[in-house]
């Protein structure tokens, strides 16, 4: 790992670069403080954070690749070939800079402006924080020609930063067990980890992440790296929809209140995905810097339009929403002072860099369409296209808007609606076929649930445009339901409900209805997923009963785990045991239904999350976008995965 780049004086990296913010005894008694969360959300977040500091050296200019290890015993081990934390003594602290990183809340070079110009971490709380939370933490830097290691428990030091070798160039190793006094959950998810370092080596062009998982035999290995940075970042979103423009839009460029980089490719599809990063956070609240490309993607595109006599009026004017139909694109703006607000803290509030963004991006994509007339005029047409769908969708929008709704007492006639009217104590379940609805009815709590059931497979809104989603009958009931609106007239402050559960058959067609209806929401009404309000009912798949003994169970290795139990292991026994196996929700009575997947005090739901918003967009092309080659690839490939198939 090591690297032999020479040094720079005026990329002096010692202890007194770094400047100290006290107090990491509150970290393990309020650890949600600082990681979010003791589930599996803030266990992943350890990882997050000591990344964090090797893609600061990266962004640095002195980092070119990141190891990333998960150990069979969910240990993590990260390693960069950075400058590696400086080993000499603080000059005020009186310790090392490795303890003081380690020990010490806020302690690191981000808050000098000379050793980083910007760094990443939501929380910015430091590694000393994953010190904190775990059992063990090891340490081991190579700089100034040696070799140093230190180890740590819980957050307190083992011993003292000794030399142990030699070498020949700089970097890092930090090994930690999280501390199972502190997480609940200690099981660190592959997938959740592959997604963060694909989406970080896409935005730090040139940086090699590995990331190893020892815990599967054998071992597997996965390397991103990628050269075109944001403009293979917009082709891995667009996935399978064909593109309307063969090279993608690409600048960078430097100004006094952000640097800014931009990618953006038009597609024949009819979703907007963009994805927005500040210091390589995901901003999927938004913030200034959104507003000022949205803004400039709106002016420069009509100004080139009326400039070229492309449309019929010259009163005429294309909407964001018409200017943004079938575009993929990635914003990356890195600020010095960032300032987060918003309910996750992932709102950039500065509003400087609005400005910023938005004249960057008048003056190069302003140039770029002069230069590139044929998908200039490309992309004005479907502009103009969706323009017309929108026209043509009006009267169906109207019919969405809760004001109508309520106040003409159009609310879907199948809606079984709930008593209560404050939406933070209501949910509705979106039920698959009206026997299952029937059965949810009578089960539920009238109070505060309500029940919507949906007719067969939705519209797969992946293919269709505004104006065909709103004229399906089931859509229109569903948006209707939940009385925020849907695109201009979304207003998330209007939802009905606070919890939309999505409740489906236990098979294959019911697992193509959750994916239509996730598709719906994930691409016409992302707020909804975005502040927490959709979730997954987990129906049980089987029912094990001996005499008066009555288990539900979700797995197969459940069941087979009961009916041992019941048996005492005799397979002489096994005769006693029924095994129900629900294919359908409208198998089960009321009562049922109520206490296995309604009842809040028994019932097991998922939260859908926008955390893996990139994956899921591809994945959603891939799937349900029009191109069949991409979808039998992914099911050759991922075939063997799955488990309760019905055939």
């Amino acid at each position: 790992m090591a690297d032999k780049r020479p040094q720079t004086k005026a990329s002096e990296y010692t202890s007194g670069k770094i400047q100290v913010l006290k107090g990491l005894e509150a970290v393990r008694k309020r650890p949600g403080m600082y990681i979010g969360s003791t589930s599996s959300r803030g266990l992943h977040h350890l990882v997050y954070e000591v990344v964090d500091n090797s893609i600061d050296e990266a962004m640095a200019g002195y980092c070119t690749r990141v190891e990333v290890t998960i150990h069979e015993d969910n240990s993590v081990t990260v390693v960069d070939n950075g400058r590696g934390i400086p080993v000499d003594e603080h000059p005020t602290e009186k310790i090392t800079g490795v303890e003081l990183a380690m020990t010490t809340l806020h302690a690191g070079g981000k808050f000098d402006k000379e050793s980083y110009k910007v760094s990443g971490g939501l929380h910015g709380v430091g590694v000393s924080v994953v010190n904190a939370l775990s059992e063990m933490l090891e340490v081991e830097v190579w700089r100034d020609g040696g070799r140093w290691r230190q180890v740590f428990a819980r957050g307190d030091k083992q011993q003292e930063l000794e030399k142990i070798g030699k070498s020949e160039g700089s970097g890092t190793r930090v090994t930690f067990k999280p501390d199972r006094q502190i997480f609940t959950e200690l099981d660190y998810n592959l997938e959740t980890l592959s997604t963060r370092l694909r989406e970080l080596a896409f935005l730090n062009k040139g940086l090699e992440i590995v990331i190893r998982d020892e815990r599967s035999k054998p071992s597997t290995e996965e390397t991103y790296a990628y050269e075109g940075g944001l403009v293979a970042y917009v082709e891995y979103l667009r996935a399978t929809r064909p593109p309307l423009h063969e090279k993608v839009f690409y600048f960078e460029t430097q100004r006094p209140e952000a640097e800014i980089e931009l990618a953006l490719q038009y597609d024949s599809g009819y979703s907007e995905n963009t994805h927005t990063f500040v210091n390589n956070i995901n901003t999927h609240e938004g913030g200034t810097h959104v507003t000022g490309l949205k803004a400039a993607l709106t002016r420069t595109i009509n100004d080139y339009a009326k400039k070229n006599n492309l449309l019929k009026k010259a009163e005429d004017a294309l909407s964001g929403d018409d200017v943004r139909e079938g575009l993929t694109c990635v914003l990356s703006v890195r600020v010095m002072e960032p300032q987060f607000e918003g309910q996750t803290k992932t709102k950039l509030g500065n509003s400087e860099v609005r400005g910023a963004v938005e004249t960057a991006v008048n003056e190069q994509l302003a140039t770029w369409l002069d230069e590139n007339p044929k998908a200039a005029r490309t992309i004005i047409e479907k502009s103009l296209s969706a323009a017309r769908a929108r026209e043509a969708a009006r009267k169906a929008r109207d019919l969405a808007r809760k004001k109508n709704a309520l106040e003409g007492g159009i609310l879907p006639g199948k809606l079984a609606d709930c008593s209560l009217s404050d939406p933070t104590m209501t949910e509705i379940f979106i039920v698959e076929g009206d026997s299952a609805g029937g059965s949810a009815k009578q089960g539920r709590d009238r109070s505060f649930q309500a029940i919507l059931p949906v007719k067969g497979k939705i519209l797969n809104v992946e293919r269709a445009r505004i104006d065909k989603v709103l004229g399906n009958e089931e859509i229109r009931a569903m948006i209707t339901a939940v009385g925020a609106g849907i695109k201009d007239d979304f207003d998330i402050e209007e939802a009905r409900y606070h919890k939309i559960i999505i409740m489906t058959d236990a098979d294959v067609d019911g697992a193509h209805i959750r994916t239509l209806l996730l598709t719906f929401f994930f691409r016409q009404m992302r707020e909804l997923i975005e502040a927490g309000y959709i979730y997954i009912a987990q129906p049980p798949l089987y029912r094990v009963a001996k005499g008066k003994q009555e288990h539900y169970v979700y797995t197969e290795e459940q069941r087979n785990e009961v009916v041992n139990r019941l048996t005492n292991g005799k397979a002489d026994e096994a005769k006693g045991v029924t095994i129900q196996r629900y294919k359908g929700l409208g198998e089960m009575n009321p009562d049922q239904l109520w206490s296995t997947t309604m009842d809040p005090a028994s019932r097991t739901l998922y939260q859908v999350t926008m955390e893996s918003a990139a994956t899921a967009d591809s994945i959603f092309s891939r799937l349900m976008g029009e191109d069949v080659e991409p979808r039998r690839e992914f099911i050759e490939k991922n075939a063997r995965y799955v488990k309760n198939l019905d055939v």
